[in-house]
């Protein structure tokens, strides 16, 4: 039974929902397996979401059950006991901030979704945003706020004043360059809170890797638990299930040390570019393209969309067409294989024990196209290069949204990065096309192009056809 002690060092995560139960925590887990107890994880949620998830992790003492299964239907039960402390939710966060600025604790690391990071298609602070408009209130008397800056500013400013040593920031979300990213939204979260020596001491206290994380992990069905109970004998309140699949690489630039992940598989690299870009443009993007096809023919989990011929064609020539040619570029070798990625990633998504829900990897539309798939349209047209394939994507989004405006969708749709209003204007345009694709949120500098406008416009005839069964 763990000790409910941490260890020598700690890893302070922010976000304890399945995705870090079954990834980060589950590296760590096969550290200590492999006798190196040195480091431990402290969890808590910014948000007063998930209370019962809190509250039977604490009952067990950190510790739940990880299911796994790989595509050929192989599951494994493993005992994750690397959580030693779960926090209690409080609105002041003061529990946390002490963590924060606790000696031992020499990572914060955190998962927030993308959309937690409030960042416009410049990289600058969206403080229209009321929620981190009033976390800058609150930081500039002092407090700590619910948003990852509010309250990632409050743990640094109490451990500048423990003088409690340099901290790394690592950020485990999918959100390109999120290192970088991350710090310099901190940096300007910072400066606006007029904390000028604070953001002296940030400067160079801290650092903020870059990283790519990877592994399908749905939402817990109902059946989990009894599958758990059965398989190992535990009555687990709070089991996980993930693929068989992980990956994680990292930047190897730490302020202050960090467990000696390599040993459990962990990539720490130079540059964390390459991964996560084949990463995001080819999984994170095909994923979503594959969910809302999929939601438009009436299917329900991942699993059947990819199985379906049209649908899988359409994920594969949106990767082949377009994606590898910006990523394989000559005299720029890739230390991926791209077409052995796709590959396997569609077998991934293929996996029907995983029985990954569409709802799921449907949501926050808004800030998926501008980080997963935009990238890509940008670099094709500035080449002038065809977009045919890439364009499917946003007339599949945009087929589904105006399901979602009718109220016609299967479920509730969830989008942290969605102006409901401008999204409900998008669809009651004249030219709902245009609207679309003159959206600067989804496209920046690309919104309006006339050439963007003619490929989504021609894909979303054949989206239609893909709808009515009369293929693509």
């Amino acid at each position: 039974m763990p000790s409910s002690i941490p260890s020598e060092f700690v890893v302070l995560h922010l976000g304890l929902g399945s995705f870090h139960r079954a990834h980060q925590a589950a590296y760590l887990q096969q550290l200590i397996e492999a006798g190196d107890t040195r480091w431990s994880i402290v969890g808590t949620n910014l948000r007063p979401d998930m209370p019962e998830v809190l509250a039977a992790l604490r009952a067990q003492d950190g510790r739940y059950t990880l299911e796994t299964v790989s595509p050929a239907g192989e599951y494994r039960y493993q005992r994750i006991e690397s959580i030693r402390e779960v926090l209690d939710h409080d609105a002041a966060l003061g529990t946390v901030v002490a963590r924060g600025a606790d000696p031992r604790t020499r990572i914060i690391s955190f998962t927030v979704t993308e959309a937690g990071y409030y960042l416009d298609p410049k990289d600058q602070l969206d403080f229209t945003a009321a929620e981190l408009a009033s976390d800058l209130v609150l930081a500039q008397r002092g407090q700590a706020g619910s948003t990852i800056y509010g309250a990632v500013c409050a743990m640094l400013r109490a451990r500048r004043a423990a003088d409690a040593g340099p901290v790394t920031l690592l950020n485990c979300d999918n959100l390109r360059h999120n290192g970088e990213r991350f710090r310099k939204g901190l940096l300007e979260f910072i400066e606006r809170a007029g904390e000028q020596q604070l953001l002296a001491w940030v400067r160079t206290h801290t650092s903020c890797p870059n990283a790519m994380v990877d592994r399908i992990t749905p939402r817990p069905p109902p059946e989990l638990r009894e599958r758990v109970r059965a398989a190992t004998g535990w009555d687990d309140a709070v089991p996980v299930m993930g693929e068989s699949f992980i990956q994680w690489v990292i930047e190897d630039d730490f302020a202050n040390g960090r467990p000696d992940w390599a040993r459990a598989g962990v990539q720490l690299v130079d540059s964390v570019l390459p991964y996560e870009e084949a990463k995001i443009r080819i999984l994170n993007a095909s994923h979503s393209c594959i969910a809302w096809a999929a939601t438009l023919i009436g299917l329900e989990f991942i699993h059947e969309g990819t199985q379906d011929a049209l649908i899988r064609k359409i994920a594969y020539d949106y990767v082949t067409d377009d994606v590898i040619p910006c990523l394989q570029a000559p005299g720029r070798p890739n230390p991926v294989d791209l077409p052995a990625y796709r590959d396997q990633v569609l077998e991934r998504f293929g996996n029907p024990a995983i029985r990954d829900t569409n709802q799921r990897v449907a949501m926050d539309g808004f800030s998926k196209i501008p980080g997963f798939i935009a990238p890509t349209v940008r670099e094709r047209l500035s080449r002038g290069e065809s977009i045919a394939s890439v364009a499917m994507l946003p007339a599949l989004f945009l087929a589904f949204l105006k399901r979602w405006h009718r109220g016609a969708l299967p479920y509730a749709y969830q989008d942290q990065g969605m102006d409901e209003a401008a999204a409900h204007a998008i669809c009651d345009a004249d030219d709902p096309v245009a609207a679309l694709c003159a959206d600067c949120v989804l496209w920046g500098d690309t919104a309006g192009d006339a050439r963007l406008v003619e490929a989504v416009r021609h894909a979303g005839h054949r989206v239609q056809h893909f709808i009515e069964g009369e293929g693509t």
